[in-house]
């Protein structure tokens, strides 16, 4: 396999046929690694997701969290990951109030990478009641500038592949503590507060190399991160949910630039 073991098995070489210039020529290329994951609650299957098969137990944490299934990581008392023929299973043993929770609003859903309303069934429910977020954060352009050439330095699926998405965390002096790549932009992202959430990580911001949507938006107010920045465009509905939140949202995020959207007062110039 190699290739750093496929990239942490999230990678998988195949043979291809490369048209170009009125030829043809048979050569070996990476391809991004699609799977089925199941995250099932105390045997309960609640929903599948299409995600790369790497930091599972990040994203099982990351997802219960963004989508209120728990309030902290220690209302889950442990993940299992459990590959299978058809797929992958997360086990999550959860606490028992929060089952019992869970089990009232549950709605089997198969996403589509990374996609879609998990569990909602009523427009009203995708406006989430949600506290605002407090104002202890703050974000300079000069530590975004700093941060960018490392971000994408870090996204080795993506240099691969040309198929991923990246979701990092950065300290507000431009340090990138961590990176998750996942076929899914809103799995990446989950993957990246459940990685943060783990660390106990407060102070920073995230950044995501895709667009910025409503949920994203919405995980992260829920996650508790006061600044989301996204290398490409937000959504309507996104800055309509940062500023109900009180995130702030930066959208078109490059070298020396930036698009500021919501909540003005915690960039720094």
């Amino acid at each position: 396999m190699k290739k750093t073991e496929a990239l942490e098995q999230a990678a998988l070489e195949l043979g291809i046929v490369d048209c170009r210039h009125g030829g043809a020529q048979a050569r070996q290329d990476w391809v991004a690694v699609e799977t089925p994951v199941a995250l099932v609650y105390n045997g309960l299957s609640h929903v599948v997701m299409m995600a790369s098969p790497r930091e599972l137990e990040d994203f099982a944490l990351g997802f219960s969290l963004a989508e209120g299934i728990v309030a902290h990581p220690g209302e889950i008392y442990g993940i299992d990951i459990v590959p299978g023929e058809r797929g992958v299973e997360a086990r999550i043993d959860l606490a028992s109030a929060r089952f019992m929770a869970l089990k009232e609003r549950r709605r089997q859903l198969a996403g589509r990478t990374g996609c879609g309303l998990c569990g909602v069934e009523q427009l009203a429910e995708i406006h989430r009641p949600l506290p605002p977020l407090p104002q202890t954060q703050s974000f300079s352009l000069d530590a975004l500038a700093r941060a960018l050439p490392v971000l994408q330095q870090a996204q080795s699926l993506s240099q691969a592949t040309a198929c991923t998405h990246a979701a990092g965390w950065v300290t507000p002096q431009g340090e990138l503590l961590h990176l998750s790549e996942d076929v899914g932009r809103h799995v990446a992202l989950d993957k990246l507060i459940g990685a943060r959430a783990r660390q106990g990580w407060r102070d920073g911001a995230a950044i995501v190399t895709s667009r910025a949507s409503y949920e994203m938006a919405q995980k992260a107010a829920a996650a508790g991160i006061e600044i989301l920045i996204a290398l490409s465009a937000p959504t309507s509905l996104a800055v309509e949910m940062a500023a109900r939140y009180g995130l702030t949202l930066i959208g078109f995020a490059g070298h020396g630039r930036a698009n500021l959207y919501s909540c003005p007062e915690r960039l720094r110039m």
